[in-house]
């Protein structure tokens, strides 16, 4: 089976390094590794020369990892399996090979991905909560799947090219990994998460490029998305505890505040925080196991902001579609 590893990459760094040493000390080594440089005015492409591996330069970009990888599939070597690998990734020694020993045993399954593992190098608390709300939430998801994920995401090639790849019209890191796997559903053809495959994930967070990117790289177009196909999952983050959580959280500061006008409703403002918690409670636990009693306080905060700006989210895109499809039927009358 041969495998062709493909690294999108913009000003990659040092991090870039570290992905790339990793690769090059696999167990099993790729056939091939294509980093695909989108425009960097940093050495990404010395360091990917420097491993030996094959470097192609967007000289256009940033286009969006969407279109680098689409560039970096072109480009490889008639692969069986197309494993894609971000840039501020250090895959495992044995992740390749788990990989590869997935597909030999499930040939009905088109693409998997994995996860972030549970002790990120960036500890600072924003860090922290990130990296673990993502290895918490695929490891304790169903195994089929009707999503992708493009950090640590694997597909056969044949069902890529029939599904005519990503969407490059993503100019920038967004839902192009879930958008394709819509698609491979839409299309009939399997996908599994795989909690074995885990990956260190290199970013440093804070709380700016937290919102900012969870709002306009996550919440805004995966929100338009899903309003354009119609339908909710339930899976990952998105079950009925998911959704729940998410109205005691507006509840909840809804509460808080009448209860400036109305002090009775302070006990309301109350018993939505107790439901928050309670629904929220193997995940806080786990938050508290990984980085004590103290973060695991303040990552219930950032999961109560985190649900209250992706709602937000969600209900804009909600009025931003209706006022769209009202204007369009008075266009028509």
């Amino acid at each position: 089976m041969k495998i062709s590893v493909i690294v999108p990459v913009y000003n990659g760094g040092e991090q870039l390094r570290r992905c790339l040493e990793a690769l090059a000390g696999s167990e099993r080594v790729p056939d091939e590794v294509i980093v695909v440089d989108d425009g960097s005015t940093d050495d990404s492409a010395q360091s990917a020369a420097d491993f030996g591996f094959r470097t192609i330069r967007l000289d256009s970009g940033p286009n969006g990892p969407a279109m680098a990888r689409n560039h970096g599939v072109a480009a490889s070597s008639d692969p069986d399996i197309l494993l894609f690998i971000d840039a501020d990734v250090v895959v495992g020694p044995q992740t390749v090979a788990r990989v590869e020993e997935h597909f030999h045993k499930h040939a009905d399954v088109a693409a998997i991905f994995g996860s972030y593992d549970d002790d990120p190098p960036e500890r600072n608390i924003t860090s922290l909560y990130k990296n673990l709300l993502h290895h918490y939430t695929h490891q304790n998801s169903d195994r089929e799947s009707s999503t992708f994920w493009a950090g640590c995401g694997a597909i056969r090639s044949e069902a890529f090219v029939a599904i005519g790849g990503f969407d490059a019209g993503y100019r920038r890191p967004a839902v192009e990994d879930i958008e394709l796997g819509s698609r491979l559903c839409a299309a009939g053809y399997r996908i599994h998460l795989c909690p074995e495959i885990q990956v260190k994930h290199l970013k440093r967070w804070t709380p700016q490029s937290m919102v900012s990117t969870d709002i306009f790289c996550r919440a805004l177009p995966w929100s338009r998305l899903v309003v354009s196909q119609g339908q909710l999952p339930n899976e990952l983050n998105l079950r009925m505890e998911n959704r729940f959580s998410a109205m005691a959280a507006v509840a909840l500061v809804l509460s808080l505040f009448t209860s400036l006008v109305f002090p009775a409703a302070l006990l309301a403002a109350m018993v939505f925080a107790a439901l928050f918690v309670l629904l929220n409670w193997q995940l806080l636990t786990f938050f508290s196991a990984q980085g004590g009693v103290l973060f695991g306080m303040a990552a219930a905060v950032l999961h109560l902001f985190y649900y209250l700006y992706s709602t937000a989210a969600l209900a804009w895109v909600i009025v931003e579609a209706t006022l769209s499809r009202t204007r369009a039927a008075v266009a028509r009358s």
